[in-house]
């Protein structure tokens, strides 16, 4: 018989008790009216996101939520949390950066084609700062996108994941165009664990080490404080062939030749370390403290592209390798003769060693004879502390939080150069940081009402205030300085990535206030309905309003349809409106050096750079929940318009004919410059897709059976872009640069003391590129693949588990780069595959609980 909605739905202690657990909070024993393991056992069936009203279960939800607990993360050899996450959400999607800047140090991802600032992210139900790292080179879709790095959040911490796949700005306010995640924490007040796990590749390289371990404890009789850490290392990998310009050099006779040249692969990851705290403390009955956070860091080093000493420009060459860059102590580089440089081995020719001689010239050559590859550093320091208080008084709940968040990053340069400072330059750079601060309090209240007929309307209401910043800090001198040599065609600054100078650094901030409502009631037993209308107030670039419909139609017991409509919005990020930095690319085969400015910097603005507006969307969705004994299925349908769309604009080639003007303006060493990229609100999209989601559970093989499956279709157009700053490679990317299909099919099967997990992944047909180059030089339409994962599990004891598996089993290759380019770039596979480019990986782990 269907339940009324009272039943569901009223202000019980059970739901109360749900929502403060969820929260953060513990409950005490006089709140239960409910059993504690009927609680426990309904838990991980409850979801917080979706609405501010009462918790919901995932079928009656009137919106898409996944939940994923725990358990279902474990079954992953990777303990990083974007890897687990792929495996269990469908149009979720990551992948690794091998050889991009910053970026290297956290992986981009995206929900429903969407880039990873468009889906907000929560811990404990508040809101989670941004990284400070900006994803340059994102892969089409998340070029330039600055989200939170959720990496940093081990698995080890987590009660479950829930993940609201449609748009939510009406409720919670910028960035949840796609969607919003929730990372609830553990809350136990007793027990622990401590899990030990070690695994590598296939390839015998990019061994990983991971140790973890939580713990609860009693904060007196009434209260919990639970801890959780994790601490590992990864060595780096390697999928590199030697370069053919490098091996003809050292065939030519240069021994200062490396083979390989360049390391193209995972960096080495050190010193990676995380530590969350979660607790809570009953007032009384009705009153309830709350206090969370975290504390980690990591670091990471990785490698760029291999510098030819013959021909890379402005360093060894500004020919093209016709002849060899030479400075004059003097000034007068005509004293110094011509060096050729298109031959064999530039060392050994009579001019190359008349110029050595000659106190008044100099090359590069003499520092690094065999040229060069940078490696990057990184380091990531990441905090944040939120405290509230939450409880009841009267007919109101009420939640009141404060909390701040910041993520900085310090980078450093190793075996590089700034060719302007000539011989007395440095070969290891500071080059300087970003931080990124936030901010926030929150008040929300909600409570059941009656307006003339219909009962227990969920009314809800809040207040946001909301304070972020970021700050570039400066490098040392000898990473950013135009040396002496600057005028003579050297390069300035540390090669690779130039360090941030004093024009550079500073910090910059804004504010916003957000309010919102939020109402749901049943208008029948059958029919829910709701409306969200949330209005904010930025101090940089003014206010915006959206609203939310939601609806949910329950035809019989087992089958129930759910639809939605909503505006959006996604601010630009302070470190979007204000980020400096420099970036190699390539180019038809060529490395090129772009600038990345500011919008309404000098030389942006000359190329068209403005002001940055927010992003605005405009969703639309529907689907049904089929629920049948064993079996779950939700199929859901998703719409999303995105106008004046945020990213990178594509490289903008500084002319020779503009650098008088470019001078004029103010830009120093323009023709230093090859190309500018800035951030534009150049484009609008449509992205639409497929959901669907199921589970059956069956008795099979004397044991307990759990069949599940994730698979996502996404399909997004390019309505209108602007020529001047998005190329047609761009437009490809955005369309085509994931998977259009994207399946994972999961068997976990157990026993009394045994259990497995079989699962299979699919990846469909997607745009392949390398290195941003869409020349079909450097990119084509990579196959569709299948990777499949295995993990088997044996309980030696109560409270010991020992886990074998594998994932990528059977070591499915990620497409590999045409013939003619995979020498030239010193890889082996495309840089933009959705899976991981290393091949099979296997792992063993051993798990204590206590």
């Amino acid at each position: 018989m269907m339940q009324s909605k009272k039943t569901k739905f009223g202000v019980s202690s059970l739901s109360l008790a749900i929502s403060f657990a969820l929260a953060g909070t513990v409950m005490s024993s006089q709140a239960f009216a409910a059993d504690e393991e009927a609680v426990k056992e309904n838990v991980e069936k409850i979801a917080v996101v979706g609405s501010r009203a009462a918790p919901r279960s995932i079928g009656d939800s009137p919106v898409p939520v996944d939940i994923i607990s725990s358990d279902d993360l474990k079954k992953n050899g990777s303990t990083d949390m974007i890897d687990m996450l792929v495996t269990s959400v469908p149009s979720f999607n990551s992948r690794a950066q091998p050889i991009s800047d910053a970026a290297t140090l956290v992986r981009p991802v995206n929900l429903r084609g969407l880039p990873s600032d468009s889906t907000l992210i929560l811990v404990n139900g508040k809101r989670r700062h941004r990284a400070s790292v900006i994803a340059f080179q994102g892969g089409g879709i998340n070029d330039g996108a600055q989200g939170p790095d959720i990496s940093v959040i081990p698995g080890v911490a987590l009660k479950q994941v829930e993940v609201l796949r449609d748009g939510a700005a009406a409720q919670y306010g910028s960035d949840a165009i796609a969607g919003v995640m929730n990372f609830v924490l553990k809350d136990a007040s007793e027990g622990g664990s401590i899990t030990v796990s070690q695994g590598e590749y296939y390839e015998g390289d990019g061994a990983a080490t991971t140790v973890d371990g939580n713990i609860g404890l009693p904060l007196t009789d009434d209260g919990f404080v639970n801890i959780s850490a994790q601490y590992k290392t990864a060595d780096a990998t390697s999928r590199s062939v030697q370069r053919p310009d490098a091996a003809a050099i050292a065939a030519g006779g240069n021994t200062s030749i490396q083979d390989p040249a360049q390391t193209w692969g995972n960096p080495e990851i050190e010193d990676d370390f995380t530590v969350f705290v979660n607790s809570g403390f009953d007032i009384n009955d009705n009153t309830h403290l709350y206090a969370f956070g975290n504390v980690s860091s990591r670091e990471a080093t990785g490698g760029f592209y291999y510098r030819n000493p013959h021909n890379r420009g402005n360093v060894y060459s500004v020919d093209g390798g016709e002849t060899l860059l030479v400075g004059a102590v003097n000034g007068d580089q005509s004293t110094c003769g011509v060096v050729p440089a298109n031959v064999p081995n530039v060392l050994n020719t009579p001019e190359y060693l008349a110029m050595v001689a000659d106190p008044n010239c100099f090359s590069m050559n003499q520092i690094r004879p065999g040229g060069y590859t940078p490696q990057f550093t990184g380091k990531i320091e990441d905090m944040s502390f939120f405290t509230g208080i939450k409880g009841t008084s009267g007919e109101w709940n009420y939640d009141v939080s404060a909390g701040t968040g910041s993520n900085k990053a310090s980078f450093g340069l190793k075996n590089s150069l700034n060719p302007s400072m000539g011989l007395e330059t440095p070969t290891d750079f500071d080059t300087g940081s970003y931080e990124q601060i936030e901010t926030t309090f929150n008040a929300d209240m909600n409570r059941f009402v009656t307006i003339g007929g219909l009962e227990d309307i969920s009314f809800a209401t809040g207040f946001e205030w909301r304070e972020e910043s970021f700050e570039i800090g400066q490098g040392e001198e000898a990473s950013w300085i135009a040396g002496p040599y600057a005028d003579q065609g050297f390069n300035i600054g540390s090669h690779g990535f130039k360090g941030f100078g004093p024009e550079s650094a500073g910090k910059n901030k804004r504010n916003n206030i957000g309010v919102y409502t939020d109402v749901e009631a049943y208008l029948t037993d059958d029919i829910l309905l709701g409306v969200a209308l949330r209005y904010e107030n930025f101090s940089t670039f003014g206010d915006t309003l959206n609203y939310k419909l939601t609806a949910q139609y329950i035809a019989t017991d087992e089958l129930s349809f759910r639809a939605s409509h909503s505006t959006g919005f996604r601010a630009p990020t302070v470190g979007q409106e204000n980020v400096v930095n420099t970036q190699t690319s390539i180019v038809n085969g060529d490395l090129i050096q772009t600038f990345i400015a500011p919008p309404t910097n000098p030389l942006a603005a000359f190329y068209g750079g403005e002001t940055l507006k927010p992003e605005e969307s405009v969703s639309y969705a529907a689907g049904f929940v089929y629920e049948y004994e064993n079996l779950f299925l939700t199929v859901d349908y998703y719409n999303i318009e995105v106008t004046g769309r945020i990213a990178q604009s594509s490289q903008i080639t500084v002319e020779a004919s503009d650098y008088d003007a470019l001078r004029a303006a103010g830009v120093e060493f323009p023709e230093l410059i090859s190309a500018v990229t800035y951030y534009t609100n150049d484009f609008d999209t449509t992205t639409q897709g497929v959901d669907i989601v199921g589970s059956y559970s069956m008795d099979m093989f004397s044991g307990d059976a759990k069949f599940s499956l994730a698979y996502g279709w996404t399909d997004t157009t390019v309505d209108k872009f602007d020529e001047a700053t998005t190329d047609l490679g761009k437009v490809r990317r955005l369309e085509d640069g994931i998977p259009a299909h994207r399946a994972t099919l999961t068997w976990g099967q157990s026993w009394d003391d045994l259990s497995t997990s079989v699962r299979a992944n699919y990846f469909g047909e997607y745009y392949a590129t390398h290195a941003d180059d869409t020349s079909d030089w450097g990119s084509e339409t990579a196959d569709a693949a299948v990777t499949i994962d295995v993990e088997v599990s044996y309980a030696v004891m109560d409270n010991l588990t020992v886990s074998v598996g594998a994932n990528n089993i059977f070591d499915q290759e990620a497409q590999k780069l045409k013939d003619g380019t995979l020498g030239e770039l010193g890889a082996v596979y495309y840089e933009s595959g959705p899976f991981d480019y290393n091949g099979g990986y296997y792992y063993g782990r051993v798990n204590y609980r206590f």
